[in-house]
């Protein structure tokens, strides 16, 4: 039985709180400058007006609004990892030493990831922005695989060739090794759900009040598999991500664009897979799952019947396109996620597999 008087428990858990808010806090103080720069310099893509004429009417509006908002998220998490980091370092201050959270078995690999999608995520959004690349824009989809695909190798032979890692976890039923078919499945996951993201990333609010609820729980699991760091890490992208919404819902301010979807959705797979909470993931994330599903299935069927299933995909715009108001659309996901994520929460918590 957990004892909430235990000094280190309740020191712990302080620390993920405090981190929270202070990442809000932080978050919420690099927003002005920020925003300031992408209307300056009118860092916005264009609306696509060609062979979608479903999300054009919806979204011409939205024409103007800066993208790269995402920004605010990665570089609060990194700013704190490393900031505390230096202090606790420097001044050898026991209070600095506890709130730091960058350590080389939880949070070292994450946080490598989330800054290197980011970076490569900022460089497609100011090639789209710019129409300047050598792809006549931003980044094609093959190569934008390709690059993801590569930091989630990177990953993938970190856990099964450095840390020895070849198990996957089955709630209720235990730990499975499974050998070599680990790398594809941490591929896989990364990948798969870098991608859900970004196609959730299409209505103001949308991807990051889905996010928030996805590592509000991963947090929790963490949490209550004793990796403290890591659920400090979550916690902290958590708080970000309430200072990042505060400006990105109805009508956004700016969007999170390619450098905080991509980064957010490699970021969450690669906790997913820390936790050994791979298969937890598509319930607590099942919104995400939801979108790709949708435009796997809008493909197959152009591809094979010659028609559609539903008016515009990912499946938020098939909702727009039936007369829902965007605000609606987004607040009905945020619900749905709310639901999935504390779901997913128990059973990663009751089911609890093995960790590295």
């Amino acid at each position: 039985m957990i004892r909430f008087s235990d000094p280190a428990l309740v020191a712990d858990v302080t620390k993920v709180l405090a981190l929270s808010i202070l990442a809000f806090v932080v978050a919420m103080l690099v927003t002005p400058p920020l925003a300031f720069v992408l209307y300056k310099y009118r860092f916005a893509k264009s609306i696509r007006s060609s062979g979608v004429p479903v999300f054009t009417s919806l979204h011409k509006k939205k024409e103007g609004t800066p993208t790269g908002g995402g920004v605010i998220i990665w570089a609060t998490t990194a700013i704190l990892a490393f900031g505390l980091l230096v202090l606790a370092t420097a001044t050898q201050s026991p209070t600095f030493q506890k709130l730091s959270f960058l350590s080389r078995s939880e949070t070292l690999l994450p946080l490598g990831a989330l800054v290197a999608s980011a970076v490569v995520g900022l460089i497609d959004d100011y090639w789209d922005v710019r129409r300047f690349s050598p792809f006549g824009g931003g980044l094609r989809m093959r190569h934008r695989l390709l690059l993801y695909t590569a930091i989630a190798a990177f990953g993938a032979w970190w856990f099964f060739w450095k840390l020895g890692w070849d198990r996957i976890h089955i709630p209720a039923l235990g730990d499975y090794i499974i050998g070599l078919w680990y790398v594809p499945l941490f591929l896989l996951v990364v990948v798969s759900t870098a991608f859900s993201v970004n196609e959730a990333d299409g209505l103001d609010g949308l991807a990051g009040g889905i996010l928030l609820f996805c590592f509000g729980a991963f947090a929790a699991i963490a949490f209550s598999k004793g990796l403290t760091d890591l659920a400090a890490f979550c916690a902290v992208i958590v708080g970000a991500l309430l200072a990042f919404l505060w400006f990105n819902v109805y009508p956004a301010r700016f969007f999170m664009g390619d450098t905080g979807s991509m980064s957010l959705g490699v970021t969450l797979g690669i906790v997913a897979m820390l936790t050994n909470s791979a298969l937890v993931l598509p319930i607590i994330g099942f919104p995400l799952v939801i979108e790709s599903l949708s435009v796997i299935v809008q493909i197959l069927s152009k591809k094979f019947r010659g028609k559609k299933v539903f008016q515009s995909t990912p499946i938020h715009h098939h909702f727009e396109a039936l007369g829902w108001p965007e605000t609606k659309v987004t607040m009905r996901f945020w619900i749905v996620a709310a639901a999935s994520a504390s779901l997913g929460t128990i059973l990663g918590i009751l089911g609890a597999g093995r960790i590295l």
